[in-house]
């Protein structure tokens, strides 16, 4: 959909942006280090083909998913470059994987046994090893690796071709940079390690966060996701410049009305008015991805000027304070996320509010709400 004309709340997307904070990474960590964009989740709410299609001209390395079905999806869209999955694969998915000639992140020698069986009977298949180095979630344990790693290459067999190995770091979002140079050095002591050739290998560790804070741990790749989708990934006092919004949450006015004092507004009565005022419905709920922990405490942006949201927020509407605004009508454009005038309420700002993160927020909103690329 790309006329927004009849529609009751609808999400825009600047790819621009979005190819621009591309290359702001790009230039953060240099020519000689791989871009691997992080594609999972389709593209974080944005839509993985449309970002494979802005992506695609820039020559990232490949992709990165997060499931089989996601990595399948990317070899219908035409991709032939490499894609990462970058979660264990689970038994009844291996099979799908190999057929999609998708490259296996392996955790455990029994992982590494159904990927071998695979590609005895799909051909040569490609892995990466992840290496635990403090997360916690998948990966051999960094403190074992002279147990693992030869198990690793004697059970790899003819037809599996070991191409990489990582680790994901924690906190390099965080203040304190020592955990993150903690996990630095465990990788590059598991990596020493290893049963084979340094030059074979693509060693990546880095994502948004720590790509943009220290390129020095970039090592041949990156794995960039929220920076490119427009949320921050770490503190401008940290040297993390700020991405360019690509997601924008519009929604319309469908009922305006004047209330006396005392008036309550939604689920539980959470709102009482103190006078007389004006609300305003808008069309957008927690049905469509609006976290419902905004309630009383998110605003929106009707006419350039913020508006509070006042009473819960429903599936499907929300109500906003416009005594403020008093030439607002039925059918104006409010703003959830992004910016209108001179205001502008930014993705992270709305993660803030809620008690949570962009990434969340980005995810959640709804295939209910129309992707417009506007202009």
């Amino acid at each position: 959909m790309s006329n927004t004309a009849m529609a009751r709340a609808w999400v825009e997307l600047d790819l621009d942006a979005l190819r621009a904070n591309y290359l702001a990474l790009r230039r953060r960590v240099g020519t000689a280090v791989a871009v691997i964009p992080m594609v999972k989740a389709d593209a974080y709410g944005v839509g993985a083909a449309r970002v494979v299609r802005i992506l695609e001209p820039l020559d990232p390395w490949g992709y990165g998913v997060a499931t089989v079905e996601e990595g399948v999806l990317l070899r219908g869209l035409g991709v032939r470059r490499r894609i990462v999955v970058f979660t264990p694969l689970p038994p009844g998915s291996v099979a799908m994987a190999a057929a999609g000639r998708l490259t296996a992140s392996l955790s455990d020698l029994a992982g590494l046994e159904r990927w071998a069986r695979a590609a005895a009977a799909h051909g040569p298949l490609d892995f990466h090893v992840e290496i635990d180095t403090g997360m916690g979630r998948a990966g051999f344990d960094w403190r074992q690796t002279g147990e693992w790693a030869p198990a690793v290459r004697d059970g790899m067999g003819a037809q599996l071709r070991w191409r990489g190995a990582f680790t994901h770091f924690q906190g390099a979002d965080a203040a304190d940079p020592s955990p993150t140079a903690t996990q630095w050095q465990r990788f590059e002591d598991a990596v020493a390690q290893l049963p084979v050739s340094r030059e074979d290998l693509l060693l990546h560790a880095a994502n948004s966060a720590a790509a943009l804070r220290w390129p020095e741990y970039a090592a041949d790749a990156v794995r960039p996701g929220i920076f490119l989708y427009g949320g921050r990934a770490g503190d401008a006092a940290a040297g993390v410049p700020a991405p360019e919004p690509v997601v924008r949450v519009r929604s319309r006015l469908v009922l305006v009305r004047a209330v006396s004092p005392g008036s309550t507004v939604g689920y539980g009565a959470t709102h009482q008015s103190r006078g007389w005022e004006r609300w305003g419905t808008v069309a957008i709920g927690y049905g469509d991805g609006l976290p419902r922990a905004l309630s009383n405490r998110g605003e929106a942006l009707v006419r350039g000027h913020r508006v509070p949201l006042v009473g819960r927020i429903s599936m499907d509407m929300t109500v906003v304070d416009i005594t403020a605004v008093p030439d607002a009508e039925v059918g104006d454009v409010v703003t959830l996320i992004g910016a209108e005038g001179e205001e502008e309420i930014t993705v992270d700002e709305v993660a803030g509010q809620a008690g949570t993160i962009a990434y969340e927020v980005l995810t959640g909103l709804t295939g209910r709400l129309p992707r417009v690329e506007p202009g």
